[in-house]
């Protein structure tokens, strides 16, 4: 699989781009199911938009869920926007070396802030089951990383802030998810989404992209987007008030989960035919 963040958009948009966090948004948060979502992916495909997905998760874990949900034409933002994988199959080399610089950094931490910290690299196969919810094969494949190390926090939060910041001076990010903290090169799913949709802007100038997502790693992504979307997650303390949302750019759902990502998505469709139809009457 090549991660070199390449811009290879092979699909359209016809005007809307869809960028989406998958746990606790279009996967349910203890399930990870998507079916409820079936009708706003089908309904993105008849309409010839785009879909890209944006999570902690790894290129071998994502590269089969978006086959499933057929938009292989699209790149993928993995770990939390560390790299991309490109679209189509996916073949050819993997490369990065964040991952092993990673390990290092939390080698050389104080040790008393260094044991807060329990990562993926840590555990076995049964404890990432224990922890993630999925099944061995699946958490196999979550352990797969390259540029990221998600893992579980047991300090404070003072002690957090003297983690992260022993981290940031070597480039490193420490960002809260839907169930761990990440740590992570200091790209973003933001940074990523705005390069790929300066992609897709090239051939479709009034491009609007929308975000969506459940937890606080997701607020760039949500307030950088033309509309954002925060979906309801009842499993955490979720998204804090947001500027946008007093402005209506920025908006809630009532569901949780696929539900909720289903309903924004028919939502952001039903509103660009009918922004459309205005323009053109």
């Amino acid at each position: 699989m090549d991660l070199q963040p390449v811009n290879n958009v092979r699909g359209t948009c016809n005007g809307l781009l869809v960028v989406s966090d998958l746990d606790g948004t279009l996967l349910d948060h203890e399930t990870y199911d998507w079916s409820p979502a079936r009708p706003a992916l089908n309904a993105l495909r008849q309409g010839g938009h785009g879909l890209i997905l944006a999570s902690s998760k790894t290129a071998v874990e994502i590269a089969p869920l978006r086959r499933a949900i057929g938009f292989d034409e699209f790149p993928a933002i993995v770990e939390n926007g560390a790299g991309t994988l490109l679209a189509g199959d996916g073949k050819g080399r993997i490369t990065g070396k964040d991952h092993a610089r990673i390990l290092a950094a939390l080698d050389g931490m104080p040790p008393e802030l260094r044991h807060r910290f329990s990562g993926f690299s840590q555990w076995s196969v049964e404890e990432l089951c224990k922890q993630t919810g999925l099944p061995a094969d699946q958490a196999r494949l979550a352990a797969q990383r390259q540029f990221s190390e998600p893992g579980i926090w047991s300090g404070s939060a003072q002690e957090l802030t003297q983690f992260s910041a022993l981290l940031a001076k070597q480039g490193i990010t420490a960002q809260m998810g839907g169930r761990f903290l990440t740590l992570g090169p200091g790209s973003s799913k933001a940074h990523r989404m705005t390069e790929l949709a300066a992609a897709c802007r090239r051939n479709d100038p009034h491009l609007v992209v929308i975000a969506l997502g459940d937890a606080p790693n997701d607020i760039e992504m949500l307030e950088q987007a033309d509309r954002g979307y925060i979906i309801r997650n009842p499993a955490h303390g979720g998204v804090p008030p947001l500027r946008g949302e007093s402005g209506g750019r920025i908006r809630r759902s009532h569901l949780a989960g696929p539900a909720g990502w289903n309903n924004c998505v028919l939502t952001a469709i039903k509103e660009l035919a009918s922004s459309r139809q205005e323009t053109d009457g």
